[in-house]
């Protein structure tokens, strides 16, 4: 078996393991100054909204000796608004304005052709009214809407409301980080990173709930035991599946940063970059918010029961108890033994006179006896 098996065996076992419930306050203040940074993204930087949510035209060249800043240049003099340029893998360009209508993206696509030195016929242009990019946007909230409505009565009725609550929380934690890093790495969003933002929420109630079920299976009964208290039950959950939850994510989070890496960054297939940002952000947050965020507050809101309360106070004074008593013990161990090194042992300074009597009767008895 591999080292990181035995470890894993080791967790599971509850031989060795990380105080991550103990240590709750220090994970909730990283979160929130994470949060806080995505928070403070969104709002000064906001959001790069693609032209599916707010209409435009998107033209795709083919092979150009043109650059990206004058390409960029020639479509903002042409169309009067911003531009975003992208190279493709195959030479061309792919260039994004918005709010035009057909009449200007038709004068826009006449003046590509003439200053890039390419077939007009060989431009391909797709316009998207500003109303139906609005109701994209209104359809992908919906549905997270409902998404997460689904996953908190699912968990309500598998688990329990606090677990659902603390799922819901923990999914809130991962959505606000991957929205402020778009934010302030300026990608764009695009229905593709919708996709993504649903996926990677899936996956993140995916470890959440293994963890969940081992937590439900190891309480079961616990007002029953003076052994453990629900934290600490909680923090063993943690530790015996910790090492499946670090395999599952950084098997899924590879090749999805050779989607984000080699085929954005490398190869210059920039369609990839929506999805993939999105995909790896949240499955790296999903993983950290499944250990560091939701069971710890499960453990918060579940302590916080008169039974579980309870349960605390009687596991603590069972164990002041057992403490006192071995210290009792070994007290009296320490006092028994330093009675049997003294009966044991003469001091050389009493010995030395009956020693000395001793030859002094011997010796007057043998004078005596030769007297005699």
């Amino acid at each position: 078996m591999s080292r990181l098996g035995v470890l894993g065996a080791r967790l599971y076992r509850g031989e060795v393991g990380y105080d991550f419930v103990g240590k709750r306050k220090i994970w909730y203040g990283i979160s929130i100054l994470i949060t806080i940074t995505a928070i403070v993204g969104l709002a000064v930087r906001g959001l790069h909204l693609g032209i599916e949510f707010q209409g435009g035209a998107v033209f795709t060249t083919p092979s150009t000796s043109a650059t990206v800043t004058q390409a960029q240049e020639i479509t903002q003099k042409a169309s009067g608004h911003p531009a975003i340029v992208q190279k493709l893998g195959s030479g061309g360009l792919r260039i994004q304005v918005t709010e035009l209508d057909t009449q200007q993206a038709n004068a826009v696509k006449s003046q590509l052709a003439d200053n890039l030195k390419v077939d007009e016929t060989k431009i391909n242009a797709d316009l998207v009214g500003p109303n139906w990019g609005e109701t994209i946007a209104n359809k992908a909230w919906t549905g997270l809407g409902i998404f997460m409505i689904l996953v908190v009565i699912y968990l309500a009725i598998a688990f329990e409301w606090r677990m659902a609550l603390a799922a819901l929380i923990a999914l809130i934690h991962d959505l606000t980080i991957t929205v402020g890093v778009y934010a302030l790495v300026g990608f764009e969003v695009t229905p593709g990173t919708v996709i993504g933002l649903l996926t990677i929420l899936g996956y993140s109630l995916y470890d959440t709930v293994v963890v969940f079920d081992s937590l439900k299976e190891g309480t079961k009964d616990i007002t029953k035991q003076t052994r453990w208290t629900y934290g600490e039950i909680a923090n063993r959950s943690i530790n015996s599946t910790l090492v499946r939850s670090i395999n599952t994510t950084v098997v899924a989070l590879l090749p999805v940063a050779g989607l984000l890496f080699i085929g954005g960054g490398v190869l210059g297939a920039g369609m990839l970059n929506d999805i993939s940002l999105s995909l790896f952000v949240g499955l790296a947050a999903g993983a950290y918010s499944s250990i560091f965020i939701a069971t710890p507050l499960v453990a918060d809101f579940k302590e916080r029961d008169p039974r579980m309360r309870a349960l605390r106070k009687r596991v603590l004074a069972k164990r002041e108890a057992a403490a006192k008593g071995e210290a009792a013990e070994a007290g009296a161990g320490a006092g028994a033994s330093g009675a049997a090194v003294g009966s044991d042992q003469v001091d050389p300074q009493d010995a030395a006179p009956a020693v000395a009597g001793q030859r002094g009767r011997g010796g007057r008895g043998r004078s005596t006896g030769r007297r005699r």
